[in-house]
């Protein structure tokens, strides 16, 4: 009989076991950093941008020469200069002058503003007529308006991603300093089980769980190890774990987490560690493990795929990204459940689901599936939670939905 923890416990009750648990760190170059968690915080050194300059093709000026002028009355500024990308600002800008200035060019000093080409005359003789006010700051970038030294632009524990790169290169980061991916064994348990690539016997299957699990922690910036497929033999089981958390961060098992005769990996981990629970009050998932081995964490999942793909998500992902000071983030959207979900009383139900727009409304239709059915699975976008103490919700009700993707 499983003594089952509340999914909140569980997921605490591994953060408190491993809450010290990191990784190594490294220093990676820029092109490479994609995707890793930064170990350090990154403050910048300077200035960015490190001059004034022109977001439009136009000319820099003072604003206040241009007060009061428009179409009917244009502002005459001599023109004094033309700026070239790439090149300083001319000399400082006079009263009643002008410089012309591309896009992202540097603007000299005493200019406030710069007006677009669509507003302005060349009256060709080196006079330009400026058709419309400019207000000061309109059209720059100052020095520093991006970043100033000593401000912190990416706390530790941030996982880098496109958009981090371009911050980091804009302030002159060659190198970061990240936490080494950490190394999940990943294995899979059960006589019934042959590899993908290889054609099912009578009462044989294919491994789903293992593809599947190395698919997640590589996502989750992890680097799977695979350790293939075990048959139910206890002692087989012994020497595999035993070799899998001397040489991983963290070990992931699936299949033998069940009450039964063959199930034998919680006597197996008690032999070689602690266990932590075995047993969550979820549905699919309820028959999982965790333990400590050496220190270094142990999570047992259910065989049958959906519910190792939910309890991988419950579980493993934070471990995973707790390993390198990182948070899961989640994206989560409101949508109007189009059928009914019933819910097992007592256990939190995990139901994947199909997403659909309907003009301002979004749409959530249930997949109707069992836990070992992970096809259906794939055609959904997301998935909700109804809580363990919920009899379920009624068709038309409006329910959180959690998105797989973060893009």
């Amino acid at each position: 009989m499983l003594q089952v923890l509340a999914p909140d416990q569980a997921v605490q009750t591994l953060a408190r076991e491993f809450s010290r648990c990191r990784t190594a760190t490294e220093q990676v170059p820029l092109s490479r950093a994609l995707g890793r968690v930064l170990a350090a915080p990154v403050q910048a050194r300077e200035f960015v941008p490190d001059f004034d300059r022109s977001t439009v093709d136009g000319v820099a000026l003072r604003a206040r020469d241009t007060f009061g002028c428009s179409d009917s009355l244009p502002a005459l500024l001599t023109l004094a200069g033309e700026v070239a990308m790439g090149e300083g600002a001319p000399a400082p800008l006079k009263p009643g002058e002008c410089v012309r200035v591309p896009t992202g060019g540097a603007v000299p000093e005493g200019a406030d503003a710069a007006v677009m080409v669509e507003h302005l005359e060349d009256y060709g003789d080196g006079t330009l007529g400026v058709l419309r006010p400019a207000a000061p700051g309109e059209n720059l970038i100052l020095r520093g308006e991006d970043v100033r030294p000593g401000r912190l632009l990416l706390p530790g524990g941030t996982r880098l991603e496109v958009h981090h790169i371009g911050a980091l290169a804009a302030l002159g980061e060659e190198r970061v300093t990240v936490y080494r991916p950490p190394v999940v064994g990943i294995l899979s348990t059960g006589d019934e089980l042959v590899p993908p690539g290889q054609l099912p016997g009578p009462g044989q299957i294919r491994d789903v769980n293992g593809p599947m699990l190395s698919a997640a922690v590589e996502r989750w910036g992890g680097q799977p190890c695979p350790a293939g497929i075990l048959p139910d033999r206890e002692q087989l089981l012994e020497e595999e774990l035993r070799r899998l958390t001397e040489e991983c961060d963290l070990v992931v098992l699936s299949g033998g987490s069940s009450v039964g005769e063959k199930d034998a990996a919680c006597r197996v981990l008690e032999r070689l560690g602690r266990v932590l629970f075995h047993g969550i009050a979820i549905k699919p998932g309820k028959p999982t493990l965790a333990a400590s081995v050496e220190g270094r964490p142990v999570l047992g999942l259910p065989g049958h795929p959906v519910a190792a793909f939910f309890v991988a998500r419950l579980l493993l992902r934070p471990l995973l990204l707790g390993m390198m000071d990182c948070r899961p983030r989640e994206r989560r959207v409101r949508a109007v459940l189009t059928e009914p979900v019933s819910a097992n009383h007592g256990r939190a139900q995990y139901v994947g689901v199909f997403l659909q727009q309907e003009g301002d409304r979004l749409l959530a239709r249930p997949a109707r599936s069992k836990s070992g059915l992970i096809t259906t699975l794939a055609e959904t976008e997301g998935f909700l939670c109804v809580p363990r103490d919920c009899e379920g919700l009624p068709a038309g009700a409006e329910a959180e939905i959690t998105l797989y993707s973060m893009e």
